[in-house]
């Protein structure tokens, strides 16, 4: 058995009973049943997550995975891999937008290479090649790689885990990486390349169809196996996509929830649902990308964005921007009144 394999055995559905506990609570609030929307939906995520409905969001992280992809070799975006250099530079120095915004509410960031071109020693290194080969002429990479690469996510979870990290937030810098999540897209999916290839950073019309014609060009040679999510990331994929995908089975081995951010996560996301549906019990669904792909696996996930304000930075920012929401609402969880402290009687459920 793989170690990929044996990980998998080893996840358990969530605690429904803990989640269900969490939501009465939130009943007995002295407040409308249902007031805080998507909210309380949140919260009882996080409980089931956790197995308790005395949920805990202290001790928060993002984990950045920083990684090349050889298909922008086909002119799919505006720069090459020198911009995932820089990024990850200013990652390692905290100065980059996700490690401010995450500062801001007392998260902590951990960038971690695992298959970047250059290498930053000061980041984690969990590299497994430099960079992708380029899927528009053959696979991204060999399926011991993907594996590898999965399972430098899963450790990394666990690792925040066993450190106390009570809930984990996905991000990612590398360019040409909203090529590959679009061509894993397009094959879990079975939906053409043009209805789920975005714009990335900012592609021009013409940029936009070379980027459609090579994810097609990609598929065609390759032949993923629509049925074989590994299969899917080792053809067409990306190193970022694969940690990633380990990261939302991490957190299902170690009962620890773990956002979604935007295009790339959603889709390491729906990886990971598909090698194990009930790591969907660990997933915390964060910001509306406006990459189309994002929609649909939004909807094959049945989840509910909280944030929709346009933001298409990466790096884990929309997940992080979650952070906040989520403590407010913890706040009321666990400090705001309940309907024998204002001598009011308890709502009921009437359907």
């Amino acid at each position: 058995m793989s170690k990929l394999k044996e990980v998998l055995s080893e996840i358990e559905p969530g605690d429904q009973e803990a989640a269900a506990a969490c939501q009465k609570h939130l009943d007995h609030i002295a407040k409308p049943l249902g007031s805080l929307g998507e909210l309380e939906n949140i919260l009882c995520m996080i409980a089931r997550a956790q197995g308790s409905p005395d949920i805990s969001v202290e001790k928060k992280c993002v984990l950045v995975y920083c990684s090349d992809n050889g298909i922008v070799a086909q002119g799919v975006a505006q720069s090459d891999h020198s911009v995932t250099t820089s990024i990850a530079r200013s990652l390692a120095a905290g100065h980059s937008s996700v490690c401010v915004m995450a500062a801001s509410c007392g998260a902590d960031t951990f960038p971690i290479d695992v298959g970047m071109v250059d290498t930053v020693p000061e980041i984690r290194e969990r590299k497994v090649a430099r960079g992708t080969d380029d899927f528009s002429e053959g696979p991204a990479m060999a399926r011991e790689e993907a594996e590898k690469a999965i399972m430098a996510g899963v450790e990394s979870a666990v690792e925040m885990s066993r450190k106390g990290y009570d809930i984990i937030a996905t991000g990612e810098a590398g360019i040409g990486n909203t090529s590959s999540s679009s061509a894993v897209a397009s094959v879990l999916l079975g939906l053409d390349p043009e209805i789920v290839t975005g714009r990335g950073s900012g592609l021009t019309d013409d940029g936009l169809k070379r980027k459609i014609a090579a994810i097609r060009r990609g598929i065609a040679i390759n032949s993923p196996d629509w049925g074989d999510p590994v299969d899917v990331l080792a053809k067409v994929g990306g190193f970022d996509i694969c940690a990633m995908c380990g990261t939302f089975i991490g957190g299902a081995i170690s009962h620890t929830p773990v956002v979604i951010d935007g295009l790339i996560s959603s889709v390491a996301a729906l990886c990971a649902f598909r090698l194990s549906p009930v790591v969907r019990d660990y997933m915390i669904p964060s910001h509306k990308s406006g990459e189309p792909a994002a929609e649909h696996i939004m909807q094959e996930l049945n989840f509910t964005p909280i944030l929709d304000a346009g933001m298409r930075l990466g790096e884990g920012s929309g997940a992080v921007t979650l952070f906040p929401v989520i403590d407010m609402a913890a706040s009321v969880y666990r400090n705001a009144a309940v309907f024998e402290d204002i001598n009011v009687q308890q709502y009921r459920r009437l359907s």
